[in-house]
């Protein structure tokens, strides 16, 4: 790894060309070196063109995460967080489960995941430039079984700050996606996970990743093992990811506060506005490998999925299936 990489990636990120001379006197160093630190981001995934007599350039401008505009962005609940910004780390979730020591409201996002990490062991891929990848640390003074539907009560803020950008199309797949529908089709734009520590009834902590594709380029989203879809497509205007972030940080400061007093049924029947579902069709694909369909009557004030099947209604709870629409 080398320290300059993304110092030099920040100045490639006016999508220029940039020559190798010009870079290596920036940063006091030798060509050799700022060829190596561009070879470690090539290593991560970076595309970077390289030109004989004009020098390294990106394919297109992109914006890199900017704390001032992030903090900006959040409003006067910015007090409310500790923010750190990582260039490059394996998953920003792992990074804040293995802080014991962190800070509540400590907000990590990242420039680079190298092993994001999706539910049910899934990769979440994701880009320099190209996905929003951050994890929030939030303690809860009630136990972990007193969380239920957290990550739906997560969407809520998702597709709060998502509308105010314009993004009026995006709607929430139980439990944890934000869908948007392509031509009758279901593609994933941004998903949550959700890592809980402590006890039952004791205090707990729920670290809440969060990964949204802002711009992907096609053969990565072909390479993602659902059908996907990214904010450069469904966005009405280009999207700056600080302040995205920013607001849903704003927005998760709200509805994380009401959560914690009031419990998932304070947004419920917001969460069911959004729902993607609501009384559809459904297969539900079950852990022993079987099939069950039936239609999606709602969600209970727990979070829990309510379907009417052939055998009358029936509860799932998170992680016990996988959703699909009859199509």
């Amino acid at each position: 790894m080398s320290v300059l990489t993304f110092p030099i990636l920040n100045l490639l990120a006016d999508g220029q060309f940039h020559s190798g001379e010009a870079l290596a006197q920036r940063f006091n160093v030798t060509r050799a070196t700022v060829w190596n630190a561009l070879q470690h981001a090539e290593s991560l995934g970076v595309e970077i063109f390289s030109v004989r007599g004009r020098g390294y350039k990106l394919p297109h401008a992109i914006n890199l995460l900017d704390v001032d505009t992030i903090l900006q962005a959040i409003g006067e609940q910015r007090a409310w967080f500790k923010l750190e910004l990582l260039d490059e780390v394996a998953s920003t979730n792992t990074y804040l489960m293995q802080n014991k020591q962190a800070a509540h409201a400590t907000c990590v996002a990242a420039h680079m995941q190298t092993q994001g990490k999706g539910r049910r062991g899934r990769t979440w891929v994701s880009q320099l430039g190209a996905s929003l990848t951050f994890s929030l640390l939030w303690r809860f003074a009630g136990g972990a079984a007193g969380l239920s539907g957290l990550s739906l009560a997560v969407g809520v803020a998702l597709i709060r700050a998502l509308h105010e950008l314009g993004v009026q199309q995006a709607e929430l797949k139980w439990p944890n996606d934000v869908l948007v529908f392509e031509n009758g089709l279901p593609r994933k734009l941004a998903g949550i996970l959700i890592e809980l520590q402590g006890d039952l009834e004791g205090p707990s902590t729920a670290v809440i990743g969060v990964g949204i594709n802002l711009n992907l380029p096609k053969n990565v989203l072909q390479s993602i093992d659902q059908p996907a879809i990214d904010l450069a497509h469904v966005a009405a205007k280009p999207v700056n990811q600080s302040e995205l972030l920013g607001r849903i940080l704003k927005h998760l400061a709200d509805v994380l506060s009401i959560f914690e007093t009031q419990g998932f049924v304070a947004v419920r029947d917001e969460w069911l506005c959004y729902h993607a579902y609501k009384n559809k069709p459904v297969r539900m694909l079950l852990p022993n490998g079987t099939e069950s369909i039936g239609t999606v009557t709602g969600v209970a004030d727990d979070g829990i999925l309510m379907v009417e099947t052939a055998l009358g209604q029936q509860r799932f709870s998170a992680g016990e299936i996988s959703l699909r629409g009859v199509i």
